[in-house]
């Protein structure tokens, strides 16, 4: 059974920075595609970040320059750093196993249950 847990959020100023980490269990990240996603409450779910079981990563073009996607696969987990914060950032952040095609998201396969970012002004 495959389980994404989420941890690292908190309450931070603007300007800031966060780490959030996915820890994942019954998947193995590097033979898969996985994402990041938020959603403000009342809009729909965005997509962050994804990166490919080949290394190749992707960002939404609010979060370019900014964030950063990453895997560490002894510890089967995947990392979103999050710099330069801005309260627009301000989310609950979902980590997902994705299907990925053509740079695309396709399916999502399985969420995390969030964890949620507030940036102060």
């Amino acid at each position: 059974q495959v389980q994404l847990v989420e941890s690292g959020g908190g309450l931070v100023q603007a300007g800031g920075s966060l780490r959030l980490s996915c820890a994942a269990s019954g998947v193995i990240i590097n033979l898969r595609s996985m994402g990041w996603y938020r959603q403000v409450p009342g809009k729909q779910r965005e997509l962050v970040a994804t990166i490919t079981s080949a290394g190749s990563t992707n960002y939404g073009d609010s979060v370019k320059g900014r964030f950063t996607i990453s895997g560490d696969n002894a510890k089967n987990t995947v990392y979103l750093q999050m710099n330069s914060l801005k309260p627009e950032d301000t989310a609950d952040y979902y980590c997902a196993e994705v299907l990925v095609c053509d740079l695309k998201v396709r399916t999502v396969i399985k969420w995390g249950q969030g964890t949620q970012v507030t940036v102060s002004s």
